[in-house]
């Protein structure tokens, strides 16, 4: 899986992006992070939970925002281990 990261919030918080068209199923997505943490909020465009101390949050376009997280190679990491999930992929 490839992604883009893109540090956001003043370098506290990366987003890694699909680089492949993506449409995740946002109801599979609050089980698989449900798994992890607390499920903060869902709506049809985002789904925020916590996963231990970082905050993060799932878009049905492939993206997932960590916050705080400095390291981009774990958000590459951590995005694609939560997508593969998410699609069964």
């Amino acid at each position: 899986m490839r992604f883009t990261v893109t540090r956001l919030c003043g370098g506290k918080a990366l987003m890694a992006a699909s680089k492949d068209p993506m449409d995740l199923d946002m109801d599979r997505a609050e089980e698989v992070m449900g798994e992890r943490g607390e499920i903060k909020s869902k709506d049809g465009m985002m789904l925020v939970s916590q996963w231990g101390e970082m905050e993060v949050t799932v878009y049905p376009q492939g993206k997932v925002m960590f916050f705080p997280l400095a390291d981009k190679d774990k958000a590459v990491e951590y995005a694609t281990d939560i997508i593969e999930r998410i699609s069964g992929r």
